[in-house]
């Protein structure tokens, strides 16, 4: 488990969702588009990591 990497997954979410948010506010659909593309980043990330932890799990 990479902890650095999930660490940076959850900022990256919490960017996307603050930037999602602020494009819904002033109607921006590019900007909309943009933040959730960075949550979309940010759950793939964890997914990998999950998928390596389990690896891991499975070797021990």
């Amino acid at each position: 488990m990479s902890i650095e990497d999930r660490v940076k997954a959850t900022a990256q979410n919490i960017e996307g969702k603050v930037q999602a948010a602020a494009a819904e506010i002033t109607g921006d659909t590019r900007g909309k588009a943009e933040g959730e593309a960075k949550q979309a980043q940010a759950q793939a990330t964890h997914a990998k990591e999950d998928v390596k932890d389990a690896l891991k799990d499975a070797i021990d």
